[in-house]
């Protein structure tokens, strides 16, 4: 799929444990990540337009090809990760899309984490069932 000329530009995005390095390449709109296309790696709609939402926010769907690798992470936190990756790229790629997609908040790395466990809890804050006696 991909192989074919330097890439323009390379970005990242991050989300909870999830990282997608994004490629950009001159071509016709095909989206291509860890070498499948988008809509066979994110069965799910709603992912896929969570991933495409910079594209359109700025009417760009057709003029690149995106080549991305994504690690870690369940589906939310790598459509996450992409999301702010092409974000990121389209940016570096002309500095005047900056305005639109930050108004749209795509270029904001969402911090949120996986809370710590803690000792004498099953999780971050869900306590073991109370037994008065």
């Amino acid at each position: 799929m991909s192989g074919m000329g330097k890439p323009l530009i390379q970005a990242t995005g991050r989300r909870k444990q999830a990282v997608a390095r994004v490629r950009f390449r001159h071509g016709d709109g095909q989206i291509a990540i860890n070498q499948r296309p988008l809509d066979e790696y994110f069965v799910s709609a709603s992912l896929r337009s969570q991933v495409l939402g910079p594209l359109q926010e700025v009417e760009l769907t057709e003029r690149y090809n995106i080549d991305a690798t994504i690690t870690g992470g369940g589906f939310a936190g790598q459509a996450g990760a992409l999301r702010l990756g092409i974000a990121r790229g389209l940016v570096e790629l002309d500095e005047d899309l900056r305005e639109p997609l930050k108004r749209k908040g795509m270029l904001t790395r969402d911090s949120r984490k996986k809370e710590s466990k803690k000792y004498g809890l099953k999780k971050a804050r869900k306590a073991p069932q109370y037994s008065k006696r």
